[in-house]
């Protein structure tokens, strides 16, 4: 098992821990490897691409058609060198 060290931690995260740890009767640092156990212990979500985040979200709302635009081709830019 691995060793950590923590610092910096503001005291009132420190106090927090400390009476949530009273609560379930164990030492502070039993208390935080259960939050950390906790908070690790489901899966990562996977990223999505912003078109599915927008689409999951609005698309119960029915959506908007949108006319199609023609496009020209990018041009080069002339820095006039």
């Amino acid at each position: 098992m691995a060793v950590m060290t923590i610092r910096n931690i503001d005291d009132a995260i420190k106090n927090r821990l400390r009476l949530r740890a009273a609560m379930h009767g164990r030492s502070m640092e039993d208390e935080a490897r259960d939050i950390l156990r906790s908070a690790l212990s489901t899966e990562i979500p996977r990223p999505r691409n912003l078109g599915q985040a927008i689409n999951e979200r609005f698309g119960a709302l029915g959506g908007v058609d949108l006319p199609d635009l023609s496009r020209e081709a990018i041009r080069p830019v002339d820095f006039g060198e």
